[in-house]
This record gives structure tokens, sequence and C-alpha cells, in this order.
């Protein structure tokens, strides 16, 4: 049931290898004590999982629980909390029996109420840009007895297995979270692999292994420090002076490339590198004077060179990308190189003038300083560049932290905006959905009809998800047809570590969320 391209990603990811190790038992053979320090410059925005479709779920995926999720090497959700499955030939009721004994970190006992109260208060408080939008196929959840979970949806939707995965869907205690509001005390209640000790918001988390958890995870340290960096490089420095452990999400180019090429002189970092199926794209507001016109969009999408961003700002560690489903997934296309071709200033004026727009066209961008690593200042400055030098646009640039730039592109106040997105799960299905209907991730409705009413039911009641590329590659054609999303470019994921450090390779999932449960201090050489 699982895809091509996370076959080749769970392939790829495991042929990855840091410098060998011996492991995590002492002379005596008993376990040692493991306490791990981690850095990272994408901090949560939300500790509540019914608020979360963003990076939030780097925390969440290790100190909640899901019914099913993708331990390393995966090829299909596995259990976690349930062993689940489609009871019919259409893919429209899913049943999970859970686990016995499961509780919750505050001694709440973790059943099919809890469950079912979990699931429901998503649609219920149905956050704007929140993980409501993922459960469009969910009609209702039925509990059979205490252990038995029934999801019956209202279209087949051979996706729903995927979802459940993900970390928006983890399981919280009915007495810790309210049933129509988002949870904002600071706190976490959960059966993941660690409980959540202490939480100081933009700075530090603080967890330790719960001694009650039942689940798929095999821990190798007891502790896990995170540090939220607010740029990369003193999180680099950190690093390098012993004072974390590893690091993942928002190093530059610059310093990876400086990682992998001078070793002797960075204390035997290593940098590990996985496949990666993150996106960076534009999005246009379709009320904005400028934005909103399609001849505007069509403009900035002959121009933009993807070639020279990623070779100036990305240096190797990123590729353009001309789809908003990348390479490496089932369904990827070239779908915008195929109508636009190479830059092009004298189609670009062309387009403006058959339209009667006066140039040059005035247009902000906007992006978050926070979220993507410190490479996003410099990406949008290429771009404001590239669209200026044809002397078809004046372009204004600001930016915000992720949390103030979310609450502005939800209310629908940036003309256009940089957004990135790490998959939910690896099918072509997860870089199209969430982008169109009413309740799109972007905070901008995207309404098309094709898309939403015909093309994804079609491929939804396809289980085996490498046949659905036709449906595909006519939903790229739309988006190239409307030009609302520009895609510019999809990255490579990398681990940095102290030589001290194992298990880099295996941290990162199949939906590349971090499982901090993966790393170990080596015990000898």
């Amino acid at each position: 049931m699982f895809y091509r391209a996370s076959l080749q990603a769970a392939a790829a990811l495991a042929s990855l290898s840091l410098v060998a190790g011996c492991g995590l038992l002492s002379d005596s053979g008993s376990e040692t004590s493991q306490q791990i320090s981690v850095g990272t410059t994408s901090s949560p925005s939300t500790l509540d999982p019914a608020a979360a479709w963003d990076g939030s779920w780097e925390l969440m995926r290790n100190v909640f629980q899901t019914l099913v999720s993708f331990p390393t090497g995966a090829t299909s959700p596995a259990p976690d909390a349930a062993e689940c499955e489609f009871t019919d030939n259409t893919s429209m009721a899913y049943r999970c029996e859970l686990r016995g004994g499961l509780k919750f970190s505050n001694g709440e006992k973790l059943d099919a109420e809890a469950v079912k109260y979990s699931i429901d208060r998503i649609l219920k408080i149905k956050v704007k840009g929140g993980p409501a939008g993922m459960l469009g196929s969910l009609d209702r959840v039925e509990t059979k007895d205490d252990n038995v979970v029934v999801f019956h949806l209202n279209k087949a939707d051979a996706t729903f297995p995927f979802i459940l995965a993900t970390p928006a869907m983890s399981l919280v205690a009915p007495g810790d979270y309210p049933a129509d509001k988002i949870r904002d005390d600071g706190k976490v209640t959960g059966s993941g692999p660690y409980v959540l000790e202490s939480y100081e918001a933009g700075n530090k988390a603080e967890l330790t292994k719960n001694p009650e958890y039942k689940g798929f995870a095999d821990r190798k340290n007891d502790a896990v420090t995170i540090r939220y960096f607010k740029d990369s490089e003193p999180m680099v420095e950190a690093l390098k002076n012993d004072e974390i452990d590893a690091t993942y999400r928002g190093l530059t180019a610059e310093e990876v490339v400086v990682l992998e090429d001078n070793k002797k002189d960075n204390n035997g970092l290593q940098v590990v590198e996985t496949v990666g199926a993150d996106i960076r794209f534009l999005v246009f507001h379709p009320d904005d004077p400028a934005a909103g016109r399609l001849p505007v969009r069509k403009a900035v999408a002959q121009l933009v060179d993807r070639d020279a961003l990623v070779a100036k700002v990305y240096q190797g560690t990123a590729e353009p990308l001309y789809s908003m489903v990348p390479k490496g997934i089932a369904g990827h296309t070239t779908s915008f190189f195929d109508t636009f071709g190479d830059p092009d200033a004298d189609k670009a004026a062309r387009i403006l003038a058959e339209a009667d727009i006066s140039t040059p066209v005035q247009m902000t961008l906007w992006y978050t300083t926070d979220r993507y690593g410190s490479s996003t200042g410099p990406e949008f400055e290429e771009l404001k560049r590239q669209l200026e030098a044809s002397g078809l646009f004046r372009i204004k640039l600001k930016s915000a932290p992720w949390t103030a730039f979310q609450e502005g592109f939800t209310k629908g106040e940036y003309p256009a905006f940089g957004r990135g997105w790490f998959p939910d799960f690896p099918d072509p299905d997860n870089f199209i959905a969430p982008f169109v209907g009413p309740d799109s991730v972007t905070g901008t409705p995207y309404l098309s009809k094709e898309i939403t009413e015909e093309l994804l039911p079609a491929s939804r009641k396809v289980s085996d998800r490498g046949a659905v590329s036709k449906e595909f590659k006519r939903a790229q054609e739309v988006l190239v047809e409307d030009v609302r999303l520009l895609p510019l470019w999809q990255g490579k994921l990398y681990v940095a570590a102290g030589e001290d450090i194992g298990g880099g390779e295996r941290a990162l999932d199949p939906q590349t969320v971090m499982q901090l449960w993966e790393l170990y201090r080596k015990q000898s050489w």
C-alpha cells in the first residue's frame, strides 16, 4: 500500500550511516545512562496537536502517540497505539484495536473514548490552517468497546491510514485538553516515548523517558534536551563547542558545505544527508490588486530563475522544482517548465502588455525569519533581484517570526508569501490536497472543483499509490493554469552530530520528522 517513492526513500535512508560505534551497553552488559542534547531553528508554534500542521510535529512525534506510525524503514503505517485495518473493500471503514494497558502521563486511561475525543476535538475546534483540513474524508468516529474504535469515512480514501500516522492525529488526555478550544498552558499530556518535563517557548524543551510508554519506539537514550535557536550560526557554534550533540532543521547551505568539507577543523563533526521531499513555494492571494491577477502571476512564473536561486543561495543542498509534487514521489512532473520554459523577460513583458498591465508592477513578498532556516532571507533577496532585473516589477520585502507570520497569512494580509512544506506522508496526494479547497493549509482558500471533486476522489479509490499518475498529472496542469502556487525548489535534509553520537541515519522517519529516540552516545570505539 506504500508508494514506490517511499520505498526508494527508505532504501536511500537505510544506506546512509554514521561512523560505527559499539552500542549502548557497558562492560557489564547493563544499559548506561544516555542524555542527548539537540539543536534546531524550528521551534513549535503550538503544543496542541489540534492546532498543528507545521514544524510543531517535531516535538509532538516524541511526546505523543498515534494509532499507527512510521518507524524508520517502514513501507506502510505500522501499529503504534493500535492494530488497524480497513474492514471493507471500498476503503470507507477503518477499524483500530488498541494495545492493552495504555495510559496517559497524567494517569488517565487511553481507551477508545479518548481516541474519539482526540479526533473529534480537531474537527470541533477547526483551527484555520490547522489539521482539520486533513480529515475531509472522515464522517464519524465510533467506539465499539473500551479498546475498539472505527473510523467511518464519507468517501473512499486509501490515504486515511497515512493521515492517522501524522503527529496532527496525536492522542491527548481528555481531562487536560478542552473539547472546544486549544490548550495553551505550555504543558503536554501524552502517551509517547517521552514526557515533556519543562518547556520554555523559543528556548528549550526537556524530555525524559516515559516509564509507562507502550509503542514501537526503541528508545536508545534516557533524556533529550531540545534547544531552539533563532539562527543557525549560534546553533553550529554550540555544536562545535560540544554544547549540543546534534542538530536538525535549519542548517544553511554554506554551513553544510563547510561541515562536510572541513571535518578536520570541526572536531570530527559528521553530517548525515537524507533524501528530502520538503519543498518551498510562493503563494499568491487572489484578492490582492497585483497578485490576484493571473497575468501578473504568470509573469512572475516566467521570470523566476530556479537554477540561479539554488546555485547562489543553496549551493547544491537543494534542486530546482517545477511541480508541487517533488522528485522521488510518484506522479512527479515538470509542468511549470513545460509551460514556461527558461526564464525570459521578453515573454513576461508580453504577458503583462497583452493584459494592459502597467509596469513596473508593485508587489510585496513576505517570508518568515525563523521557520525554514537562515537562508530564507537571502533566498527572497535573490527573488527580488530577479524580478526587478527584468524592469517589470518593483518588489518590497517584508518578514516576520513564524507565529506572527502564520497569523498574517491566515488572515489574508499578505499579497504573496513564501511557504515550505514538509510532507505529512510521501504520496502525491499530500502535495496537492492540502493546498486546495476552502481550508487550504496556506490560509488562502483555493477553490478548484476539478481537483477537489474529480481528480482527488478518483485517486483515493486506488490503494496502489503508484498507479495514480494520470490524476496527479492533470492536477499539476491545473496548478500551472492558475499559478496560485509557484514551486521553487526541493531540499535535502541533514543531521549534523558529534563523532560520538550514533543513530543519525535513522533519526528521520519517512515523514522526515525527527525521531529523537534513535540518537545515542557511543560508549566505545
